[in-house]
């Protein structure tokens, strides 16, 4: 893939004009409290998973509405806490996986926390319904459209809902250092975190990688990749519908949220992406709240962006902002 976004010098300065409705804070804060109004104790049970470096516990803590989500709690083994914590969201399609995949952040000493996100799970094990889907709503297949036409019935506002709530269910657990909680994920994983950056309060660090769901209009403008193409193509069959869309979207665009957040941040992007470009990366990035902010390019790269390469940058960022 050739380079087909704005040159890097450009994306550094990159701070378009985005659309952000005037009641997008009290949006957020009304939903926040709702769900924490209906919110229940989190309940964890241990999984056997014939590890011993790593135990695991089955999470199950109260999300978006008060519905139950899940995610995996893995330990290092042997540990008694409060130790550093990494929240972790998967990208699209996928779900939490199996009880035995996916343990760095356990495996370099930290309390690693894998969420699923509600109503996927085509690619990889999910275990989290959606409740709230709408019967009968016109969408297309995937979760982009689900409740599109109205953000109060946006699907990510339930996704980023249950994020936060997590961040909360986290703190509660007794191997977890309340004080050095840090949020991660890739694509849409690392829309997610900045998500969950930016409605929790008091994070020691977020990893955002390759994040999907920012700047939006950009988005729908320079690329026709999945999955957001699946509002491209919702759009091309209900053509009256795209101002409704657009403010909808305007709710969950990680470039809005990512002015709430500021929590010390680590970016990356590749700057041959096409499924998540690297200026709708570069919007959420400068559009940060705090100044502890850094972000790695790499400039011979898709949308695996720095893959296995970038790991001990990952770490050593968490490192220095856990004081580990």
């Amino acid at each position: 893939m050739p380079l087909f976004d704005l040159p890097l010098a450009e994306l550094h300065e990159y701070r378009p004009s985005l659309r952000r409705p005037d009641d997008f804070d009290a949006f957020w804060t009304d939903t926040l409290a709702e769900a924490r109004a209906a919110a229940w104790s989190a309940r964890t049970t241990r999984v056997d998973t014939g590890l011993r470096l790593v135990e695991t516990w089955d999470l199950e803590f109260s999300g978006y509405g008060g519905h139950p989500i899940r995610a995996w709690v893995h330990v290092p083994g042997g540990a008694s806490g409060p130790l550093p914590t990494v929240v972790q969201f998967h990208g699209y399609s996928g779900g939490r996986g199996l009880p035995w995949q996916d343990h760095t952040y356990a495996e370099a000493g930290h309390v690693q926390i894998v969420m699923d996100a509600r109503g996927q799970g085509w690619t990889t094990l999910n275990d989290t319904s959606d409740p709230a889907a709408e019967a009968g709503q016109t969408t297309i297949p995937g979760v982009m459209t689900r409740g599109i036409r109205d953000p109060h019935d946006y699907y990510y506002r339930r996704v980023f809902t249950d994020a936060a709530m997590l961040v909360d269910a986290a703190r509660t657990l007794p191997w977890v250092d309340p004080a050095r909680v840090a949020v991660a994920g890739i694509s849409q994983g690392g829309g997610i975190a900045i998500a969950a950056a930016a409605l929790s309060e008091g994070l020691a660090g977020a990893l955002v990688d390759v994040p999907f769901l920012c700047h939006f209009e950009r988005a729908l403008e320079i690329t026709d990749g999945m999955p957001y193409a699946e509002i491209l193509t919702y759009l091309s069959k209900y053509r009256d519908r795209a101002d409704e869309v657009a403010r909808t979207l305007s709710y969950v665009d990680g470039a809005n949220l990512a002015a709430r957040a500021d929590a010390p941040v680590l970016f990356s992007t590749g700057l041959r992406d096409i499924t998540c470009p690297p200026s709708t990366v570069f919007a959420a990035y400068n559009a940060w709240g705090g100044d502890d902010r850094d972000i790695v390019v790499y400039p011979y790269n898709a949308h695996e962006g720095g893959g296995e390469h970038h790991v001990p940058l990952r770490l050593a960022f968490l490192e220095r902002v856990f004081g580990a």
